[in-house]
C-alpha cells in the first residue's frame, strides 16, 4: 500500500515526506494506522549519524495509532484496538522469556539493524528498500510491527499524546520504579530536565522520595522539575551541582539518574552519590564514569536500557497513574502537524521544546 512517510536519505540532511510503499503485514505481524509520533533525540541523533543506523530509512519510534490488519496468528490485538508501540524484542532468548525483554539478546539488532525479525524491510521507496527503526518508522502514516511491539490501551483516552510513553517517557520513569525502586523519603538527583529526565522527576513524586534534586542548564525547565515535583532545582552554570548537592543532603544522595548525554554531567552524578549510592545512565554517551574499581567502595553504576521496563506492563501503569492526575506527562508535549517534522526535530534539538509529539494527516 502507499503511504506518506518522512524519509531520511542521508546524513544531517532534512526528512523529506514523500509517497512510500509499505508491505502486508506477515503471521505475527500488525498494520497500525499512525495517528501521532513523539520525536525523540535519538531520532535525532541518528538523523545526525551520532548513532550509526543504515540509511535510506523511516525514523520514529514512539507511535501511537490504531489496529487496521492483524496477520496470521496474531490474537492480542484485532482491527479497532488503539495501541502505543514500544521497542522490538524477539521474545524468543533467555532474557525475554525471564521477562527482561528490555536486554533482549537481539535488541541491537531489531531496533537499530534496519530490519525486521526476518531479515527484510517492509518500507520501500521507487524499488529501493527503506531501514526501518525500532522496528517501527513511526514518522508515516501507516507501519507494520511485530505484534511483541505492540501495547493495547483504552479507547477513551487521547492517542495523540500517548506515543512517548513508548520510549523517552518510560525510559525515565521506569529506571526509578523498576530499576532503583526508591523507599519513601529517600534522595535522588536527576541530572537534565529533558522528557527523560522530567518523567524520573515525576516518577520519583509517585514513589514518595523525600528530595527529588533536579539539575539542567535551562531554567525554564527547572521551573517545570518543581512544577511536577522537584524539591530542589539547580543550574550547573550557576553552582557546583555535586558540591552543593552533596551540602543539602548531608553526604550525597541514595540514586542519581544521568539524562543528560554529557560526560561532564555524568561524573557530576558519580560525585553527588552518598554511601551505598546508586547511578543509573540512561543516556548512553560515549564517556566512563570516571571511577576505577578500587575507588567505586559501596557505589552502584548501571547503564540502563528502555527503564527496565517491559511495555506491555510498563505502560499501562503509567496511564493508570495519569488518569489519576499522578503522572502528568502530557506537560511535556508540543504538538506539530506532519508537515512541520523539520522544525519539530530542530526544536527537540536547541531544546526549545520537550517533547514534540507530530499529528499525522
Amino acid at each position: 500500500m502507499e503511504i506518506q512517510a518522512a524519509v531520511l536519505y542521508r546524513k544531517g540532511e532534512k526528512f523529506r515526506i514523500e509517497p512510500v510503499t509499505l508491505d502486508e503485514p506477515k503471521a505475527g505481524e500488525v498494520l497500525i494506522k499512525i495517528v501521532a509520533s513523539g520525536i525523540c533525540l535519538t531520532d535525532i541523533h541518528v538523523q545526525n549519524q551520532e548513532y550509526w543506523f543504515p540509511l535510506p530509512a523511516v525514523l520514529g519510534h514512539e507511535g501511537a495509532g490504531i489496529v487496521e490488519k492483524a496477520g496470521e496468528g496474531v490474537s492480542a490485538v484485532k482491527p479497532g484496538d488503539h495501541v502505543v508501540l514500544g521497542y522490538a524484542y524477539c521474545g524468543k532468548c533467555r532474557p525475554c522469556l525471564t521477562g527482561a525483554p528490555f536486554e533482549c539478546e537481539r535488541y541491537d539488532e531489531l531496533n537499530f539493524g534496519g530490519r525486521m525479525a526476518d531479515g527484510s524491510t517492509r518500507l520501500h521507496h521507487h524499488g529501493r528498500e527503506l531501514s526501518v527503526f525500532f522496528g517501527q518508522s513511526s514518522f508515516g502514516t501507516y507501519a507494520v510491527v511485530n505484534v511483541n511491539n505492540v501495547v493495547k490501551v483504552d479507547r477513551e483516552l487521547d492517542l495523540h499524546s500517548l506515543g512517548p510513553l513508548g520510549c523517552g517517557i518510560q525510559t525515565g520513569s521506569g529506571t526509578i520504579l523498576n530499576h532503583f525502586q526508591p523507599e519513601a523519603g529517600s534522595r535522588i538527583a536527576v541530572f537534565g530536565a529533558g522528557a527523560v529526565g522530567l518523567s524520573a522527576v515525576m516518577a520519583a513524586k509517585v514513589a514518595k522520595c523525600g528530595m527529588i534534586i533536579a539539575t539542567d542548564i535551562h531554567d525554564n525547565r527547572l521551573e517545570l522539575a518543581q512544577e511536577l515535583g522537584a524539591t530542589h532545582i539547580m543550574n550547573p552554570r550557576k553552582v557546583d551541582v555535586a558540591a552543593e548537592v552533596k551540602h543539602i543532603t548531608k553526604g550525597g544522595v541514595d540514586y542519581a539518574l544521568e539524562a543528560s548525554g554529557h560526560a561532564a554531567v555524568g561524573r557530576q552524578g558519580v560525585n553527588s552519590l552518598g554511601f551505598g549510592g546508586k547511578l543509573a545512565y540512561v543516556s548512553a554517551p560515549p564517556f566512563t564514569a570516571g571511577v576505577d574499581a578500587a575507588h567505586l567502595g559501596s557505589l552502584t553504576i548501571s547503564g540502563i536500557v528502555e527503564g527496565d521496563s517491559v511495555p506491555q506492563i510498563f505502560i499501562p501503569r503509567l496511564i493508570n497513574l495519569y488518569k489519576a492526575g499522578k503522572f502528568p506527562f502530557d506537560k511535556l508535549i508540543k504538538f506539530y502537524p506532519m508537515q512541520e517534522i523539520n522544525r519539530a526535530a530542530a526544536d527537540a534539538q536547541k531544546g526549545n521544546v520537550i517533547k514534540p509529539v507530530i499529528i499525522m494527516p
